[in-house]
C-alpha cells in the first residue's frame, strides 16, 4: 500500500518562474507525489482545478505567477520541515502583522518564495514556523522575485488564502514599491504602459516589451529624489501584476533597478561610489480589504539595510 497522505482543505499555489510552460498536469503531479495519473485528469477534466480562477485543460501550459487552486480532496503531501533554530528565528522575527486571518512578513532580498529546480532554500519550505499553533499550515497568495525585498502576505486559513487571492486577481489589492535606479527617469514621473510578455525557454525566459503578443502592463511612477545624473530614488504603483513588471518597465524608460542585472545589464550598475550590488526593489506597502470583513488593512515593510546605505551615500532621504 502506498503512503496514506492527508486530506487538505483546497491549496493555492504560484508557479514558480523554474516551472513556466510547463503542462498542468504535468506540474499537479510533481505537486503531489503518488497522485494517481487518473486522479489528476478527473479532477481537471471536473473543473476542480482552477489556474487565475478559470478552468483550464491538461495540456494547459502554466506561467510564472498564475496561482492555481488544487481542490479539497486532493491528497498533498504536508509533514512539518525540519527548520534549522536559526532559520526559525529569523523567520519569526520577520512577523510584521498577524491576525486570526492574515500573517504579513518582511521577505529579505535573495530568498525565494517557492523552490524549483536547484532552489533548495525557499520561504514555502520554512512556512510550518508560522502556523502559531494552527492545525492549518499559512499558504502563500501572492510572490515577490527572489531579490525582491519586502511586504509579503500570508493566509492563515484556506478560506481566507481563496478571497485574499480574489482580491490580487482582481487588482483589488494598492501596492508601492520603492526601487532605487541607475540612471534618472525621464520624464521624473508619469505612467508607463507597455504590453509585456515573455520570451525563451523556460528557466532561461525574459519578459520583453511585446506590442503584438503581450499583456498589458500598466505601472505609475514618481521621483522623490535624485544624485545627479548617476541614480535616483523612486516610489512605484503597479496597476497590473505581470511578472517583473517594474523591473521591465524602469529598464525600458533607461533607468533600471540598481543591481538588476537580468533587465538592466551593465547598465544596472555604478561603479566606484561602494554600492551594495543586490538590487534595488522594495515592496515598501500593501493597502486592501481585510478577508473576514472589518475594513482596509494597510501594512508597511522598512527598507532593507542595502537600500537604507544607498540613500546615505547618495544623499537620496532616509
Amino acid at each position: 500500500a502506498g503512503e496514506a497522505f492527508p486530506v487538505n482543505p483546497p491549496e493555492f499555489r504560484e508557479v514558480d518562474a523554474r516551472d513556466e510552460g510547463m503542462r498542468v498536469d504535468r506540474w499537479l503531479r510533481r505537486c503531489c507525489p503518488g497522485l494517481p495519473a487518473g486522479h489528476v485528469q478527473k479532477i481537471l477534466r471536473t473543473g476542480q482545478v482552477r489556474v487565475d480562477g478559470r478552468r483550464v485543460k491538461p495540456g494547459e501550459r502554466l506561467e510564472a505567477g498564475a496561482v492555481v487552486r488544487i481542490p479539497p480532496a486532493t491528497p498533498v503531501p504536508r509533514r512539518p520541515t525540519p527548520v534549522p533554530d536559526a532559520a526559525a528565528e529569523d523567520l519569526l522575527g520577520r512577523v510584521l502583522y498577524r491576525d486570526s486571518s492574515v500573517i504579513a512578513l518582511d521577505k529579505p532580498s535573495g530568498l525565494a518564495v517557492q523552490g524549483g529546480s536547484g532552489t533548495t532554500r525557499h520561504l514555502d519550505g520554512l512556512l510550518d514556523v508560522l502556523r502559531f499553533g494552527s492545525a492549518e499550515r499559512p499558504r502563500l497568495v501572492h510572490r515577490l522575485d527572489r531579490d525582491t525585498s519586502g511586504l509579503l502576505l500570508l493566509a492563515r486559513t484556506a478560506r481566507d488564502a481563496e478571497r485574499l487571492a480574489a482580491a490580487f486577481r482582481g487588482r483589488d489589492v494598492e501596492k508601492l514599491y520603492w526601487a532605487v535606479t541607475a540612471g534618472v527617469p525621464d520624464p521624473p514621473g508619469g505612467r508607463i504602459d507597455l504590453p509585456l510578455a515573455k520570451h525563451g525557454r523556460p528557466g532561461g525566459a525574459r519578459v520583453v516589451v511585446d506590442r503584438r503578443a503581450g499583456k498589458r502592463a500598466v505601472s505609475r511612477y514618481g521621483t522623490v529624489a535624485r544624485a545627479g545624473r548617476h541614480a535616483a530614488r523612486v516610489e512605484l504603483w503597479p496597476l497590473t501584476g505581470r511578472t517583473h513588471q517594474l523591473r521591465v518597465h524602469l529598464a525600458e524608460i533607461g533607468a533600471p533597478v540598481l543591481g538588476d542585472a537580468k533587465y538592466g545589464g551593465a547598465g544596472a550598475f555604478i561603479n566606484d561610489m561602494g554600492l551594495d550590488p543586490a538590487m534595488h526593489l522594495h515592496a515598501r506597502a500593501i493597502t486592501l480589504e481585510h478577508p473576514r470583513g472589518g475594513g482596509r488593512l494597510s501594512l508597511e515593510a522598512p527598507a532593507p539595510t542595502h537600500m537604507l546605505r544607498t540613500f546615505s551615500l547618495l544623499g537620496l532621504g532616509d
